[in-house]
């Protein structure tokens, strides 16, 4: 029996590697970056027909099954890691069971492998000295990358990042940068090997509160590369279901008065959204046949019963995901009604491909939770039946918001692109200022103040709203 040893020196700059040992090193490594090419040539040797794969062909697909075999159980043994058990016991138990589970990973590849666009999960697990990326795409058993980087340090970065995103007059790009060098940068080469369109984003604990479109790597925005849609334990059932061919909208909007509502033993006053009556009549104008509820008309009693009416239930009015509480999170009625996270469970709306909520917010209060409350807005929209919703991370100006969300739906009556990829682009007219995106909403950007238009292709304006659930 032979017994292959590494000798690891520590230095100040870490773990070091003896030079004997740096080829075989850089053999794993190859071995790892080539997961994905080795599932694609894989895919294709099994569309051959069995009785007509010649030898070689054969004993390839062996060579290839079992490297894996190999990854697969370096995959299995990483996530029973002591360490890793415990964490991911814990967020199942803060999630309530909302999160995706890490060992159901390897069997959705074949959902992912039916999306029309090219897509991957990822899903980053946050361990007290380490970032752990796992990704996984629909020719590769689950790829895993570990990075150094201590739960404090990233905690941190992301309270910087988040702290820069809801201010425009804020440099975002370098916590941005950091992030994208944690994150995305380590899959790089998988992400290109995949051919990927569309990352379908999975995120633990404090990675909730920071939209995965803004970052940067140093020339652009992620969500200029990519689709992104988040994803919860209930995106499962219905993941890769096309949305209904048969576009018919309602939209409900709080445009004017104010309410006093009491949020996490404090009181908050809400006030009317002016863009809001104009957010829903230009919506009207794109969809024609939208129906229009506003102000007391917009109440829980009348609006919810007529929700499944619809395939697309707009809400521009405010909501609020309550850090630390999430069952105090909730959406406000135009009547001044609030619904919580607990009465939307008891809501039925199977055949609405769609929920937005254009004026919500996460009151931080300047600390970070475990964005539970995120992922459980999430979570109960689909458990309704609703296949995906649209919210904001934190309190969106209104004029931009109208500019965005009218960037949304201009292309959505063609049914030629995914909500995610419509997202994107709306997301991208916005960067750009491309008045051939932006079309017949360049007047109503025109209308905002110029302080404002300036400054609209900074994150703060664009990058709050993400998408959860079925992205199609």
């Amino acid at each position: 029996i032979g017994y292959l040893i590494f000798t690891l020196r520590i230095s100040s700059k870490g773990i070091e590697i003896t030079p004997p040992e740096k080829p075989i090193k850089q053999k794993l490594d190859q071995s790892l970056d080539s997961a994905v090419v080795l599932g694609k040539e894989l895919t294709k040797l099994r569309q051959i027909p069995p009785e007509k794969r010649s030898l070689q062909q054969k004993q390839r697909i062996q060579q290839i099954a079992e490297n894996q075999q190999k990854i697969l159980d370096e995959f299995n043994n990483f996530i029973n890691r002591p360490d890793v058990k415990a964490q991911l016991e814990q967020i199942s138990r803060t999630a309530r069971r909302q999160n995706l589970d890490l060992e159901s990973l390897n069997a959705i590849r074949d959902n992912l492998a039916r999306l029309p666009e090219k897509s991957v999960i990822l899903y980053p697990l946050v361990l007290e000295n380490s970032l752990e990326l796992v990704l996984v795409t629909p020719d590769s058993p689950p790829i895993h990358r570990t990075v150094a980087v201590k739960k404090e340090n990233l905690h941190q970065t992301i309270l910087n990042f988040r702290k820069a995103l809801e201010n425009p007059s804020l440099d975002v790009k370098k916590p941005a940068r950091q992030l994208y060098d944690w994150l995305i940068k380590p899959i790089e080469k998988d992400l290109t090997q995949a051919a990927t369109q569309t990352i379908v984003y999975a995120p633990d604990g404090q990675l909730r509160y920071i939209p995965l479109a803004a970052l940067f790597d140093g020339k652009q925005w992620l969500v200029q590369r990519y689709s992104i849609n988040h994803i919860t334990a209930a995106s499962l059932t219905n993941f890769n279901t096309p949305p209904s061919s048969d576009l018919r909208i309602l939209a409900a909007a709080f445009t004017k008065g104010s309410y006093t509502v009491e949020v996490a033993n404090r009181k908050e006053i809400f006030s009317g959204l002016p863009f809001a009556a104009k957010e829903v009549e230009n919506l009207a104008t794109i969809v024609p046949g939208t129906k229009k509820i506003l102000d007391n008309a917009f109440n829980p009693q009348t609006t919810v019963p007529q929700m499944d009416d619809f395939t697309i239930v707009h809400m521009a009015t405010h909501a609020a995901f309550v850090v630390g509480k999430p069952e105090d999170s909730f959406i406000l009625f135009g009547n001044g009604e609030r619904v919580t996270l607990k009465d939307i469970a008891t809501w039925s709306l199977p055949r609405v491909d769609l929920v937005v909520l254009s004026a919500c917010e996460t009151g931080l209060g300047g600390k970070l939770g475990n964005g539970e409350e995120i992922l459980g807005f999430g979570y109960q929209m689909q458990k309704t039946g609703a296949r995906s919703a649209i919210a904001s991370l934190w309190a969106v100006d209104d004029g931009g918001t109208q500019a965005l969300m009218s960037a949304f739906y201009a292309p959505l009556p063609s049914g030629k692109l995914t909500k995610a990829e419509v997202l994107r682009q709306a997301q991208i007219a916005l960067i750009t200022g491309s008045s051939s995106q932006l079309g017949q909403q360049q007047d109503r950007i025109d209308s905002i103040p110029k302080s404002t238009v300036v400054s609209l292709s900074h994150p703060y304006y664009w990058a709050p709203f993400i998408l959860i659930g079925n992205g199609l």
